[in-house]
């Protein structure tokens, strides 16, 4: 017998008519011959709202106990989709991420999943139950709950595809894929019926929100093609998986992020100024991007380094802030007026004619750049953030409409 994995995010599962709607879709594939795991998120905005609640008690919940608050966001969900199954009467039962095997690193708020143990959702599978499974959470070797941070459902899904050999991995939400650019910003983005694991990757490192990149290097690692789909509008969908050298060339995508924050370190004590820094980072599981050292043995005043921090997903940035401040003092700047415009694509390093063009294009409409990072895939350009709109808008027409 066949058998898929199928992710729900929390807007299809907002409220007990969606559960009863995702419900029948999940029971007409299970009617068909079709072994069925369902990995669900929190209904609608629940996540936000416990994170409300524990801040307006303390700026900086401990790590720990906010993974045991929004782990039951998606049990409520699990619960209430199993209740909605059994009534269509489809055998079902609801597993926790710790139920079903998914073992990650002790890292509170954005874990790493390191392996999964999928024997229990075997077993009720072979006794012909769809297993719903809680997204977004797992155990660490230590035997905590964790949860895998902004998107982990996504890797739930996949890590549980690859684990337990389903033959793909669909994701829902309440958009039909994949496009090349968030279409809230630029009117005719284009639909991608296609997309390579690379050019996803970078797309959701740069900041589209459709999938997780984690779980897309799941997938790539595992080789399962993941279908991005519209829950409740079936017309079209993408599907995310290895495609020839070259198939699709060039700009495909053009990707934002408003807010980010650069870290700038200067002086001759730059470098040390640097390695502090990570260390603290790492220890406040802060993740860090671009970066970028000029080491002047000549001139040690004129060495500086600098890295990219997406601020706004890290958990109490602000205290993290002040501490860089207080040990590196005047040596340490923060830009928090810049955003990063990314071009994603294939082969865009072969040679500098699409950073030359970008250059170009950006200057001619007075957008300053602060910086650039390239990789095979990528080039990501440091704009002020008002201007983060207008530089998407130019680029996706330059390059993709």
């Amino acid at each position: 017998m066949s058998c898929i994995v199928q992710k729900f995010g929390g807007s299809s599962l907002s409220d007990v008519d969606k559960i009863m709607k995702v419900a029948r879709m999940i029971a007409r594939v299970k009617k068909q011959g079709t072994d069925v795991a369902a990995v669900v998120s929190a209904m609608g905005k629940t996540t936000n709202q416990l994170v409300e609640m524990a801040r307006s008690m303390s700026s900086k919940p401990p790590r720990r106990e906010m993974d045991m608050l929004l782990s039951t966001g998606e049990r409520i969900t699990m619960s209430l989709l199993c209740i909605a199954l059994n009534e269509l009467g489809v055998q079902s039962v609801s597993l926790t991420g710790s139920q079903c095997g998914i073992i990650t690193n002790h890292r509170h708020n954005d874990a790493q999943v390191i392996e999964v143990r999928p024997f229990r959702v075997q077993d009720e599978l072979a006794e012909g139950r769809v297993v719903v499974v809680g997204g977004f959470q797992g155990v660490s070797y230590k035997r905590d709950i964790t949860t895998l941070g902004r998107g982990g459902s996504d890797t739930t899904a996949v890590a549980l595809a690859a684990a337990i050999d389903a033959d793909r991995c669909e994701i829902y939400s309440d958009v039909d894929g994949v496009y090349s650019a968030d279409p809230s910003t630029v009117a005719d983005a284009r639909h991608l019926p296609e997309v390579s694991y690379p050019v996803m990757q970078e797309m959701s490192a740069a900041g589209a929100k459709v999938l997780n990149a984690q779980a897309v290097q799941f997938a790539k690692e595992k080789q399962i093609a993941i279908y991005a789909r519209s829950t409740f509008d079936r017309k079209r969908e993408t599907v995310v998986r290895m495609l020839p050298p070259g198939k699709v060339a060039g700009v495909q995508a053009v990707v934002s992020e408003e807010a980010v924050t650069r870290v700038r370190i200067g002086g001759d004590q730059s470098l040390a100024g640097l390695n502090w820094a990570l260390g603290l980072l790492e220890q406040e599981q802060v993740p860090v991007k671009e970066i970028h050292a000029a080491d002047v043995p000549d001139d040690p005043a004129s060495s500086r380094v600098s890295f990219v921090v997406s601020s706004p997903n890290v958990y109490g940035w602000s205290e993290i802030r002040e501490r860089l401040a207080r040990r590196l003092g005047k040596a340490v700047r923060f830009d928090t007026h810049l955003g990063a415009l990314s071009l994603i694509g294939e082969g865009l390093n072969r040679t500098n004619d699409t950073l030359i063009e970008a250059l170009a294009l950006l200057a001619r409409y007075e957008i300053a750049i602060a910086g650039v990072t390239t990789t095979s895939f990528r080039i990501s350009l440091l704009v002020p953030r008002e201007k983060i709109e207008a530089g998407v808008r130019l680029c996706h027409e330059n390059w993709i409409a």
